[in-house]
């Protein structure tokens, strides 16, 4: 969850609303989960976007998404759980912190995971920014942070968790969130939520 004008906005990954030729139904945020637990209910999505890249070609580079989430009991999501900070177009190479929920042995999918470290660029395959990190699928659409801080779990959300290689377990990598991204959360911040 993410500050926003509208108080009801999730970012997560592009793949995580959309792949192949729709989105995706019946998509819920449970902020907080924690086997099984789900301390601050389900947040059902009225609104999904993507960006035209991911949505036309699933471009590794733009896998960036927002849901916009319908308010629970009468409040708005961010008015129940926070909201985190959103930046983009930020200097490469800083030092970030990613979470995820893997699902993938040896994770069962149960409880949040992070991995820190010095962000680097991708050099094979896409302009994304790597972390090393031994998440497993199921942590895709978990946020990046920088200016995190560990004792009150506030940062500045700056990538999502996106893709790994078959070759290497120990990489994880996020889209650099520059303009595309940002008009992503522009449109989801507009967005009604009834």
């Amino acid at each position: 969850a993410v500050s926003s004008n509208n108080r009801s906005v999730v970012i997560t990954a592009g793949h995580c609303v959309k792949t192949g030729e729709g989105f995706h139904r019946n998509w819920v945020f449970v902020p907080g989960y924690d086997q099984g637990r789900r301390p601050y209910g389900t947040w059902v999505a009225t609104e999904l976007f993507t960006t035209p890249q991911w949505d036309a070609g699933e471009d590794l580079n733009y896998d960036v998404a927002a849901a916009v989430v319908a308010p629970l009991d009468g409040r708005r999501l961010v008015d129940v759980v926070g909201g985190q900070g959103i930046a983009f177009n930020q200097p490469r190479g800083r030092r970030m912190y990613s979470f995820g929920y893997p699902a993938s042995s040896p994770y069962d999918g149960g409880r949040l995971i992070y991995c820190s470290g010095q962000a680097f660029d991708d050099r094979l395959m896409s302009r994304n920014l790597g972390l090393n990190c031994t998440m497993t699928g199921g942590s895709s659409g978990g946020p990046w942070f920088v200016n995190f801080t560990e004792t009150t779990g506030a940062g500045v959300l700056n990538s999502v968790n996106s893709f790994k290689y078959n070759f290497t377990d120990s990489w994880m990598f996020g889209p650099y969130f520059g303009p595309e991204a940002q008009a992503v959360y522009d449109a989801a911040q507009r967005a009604g939520t009834t």
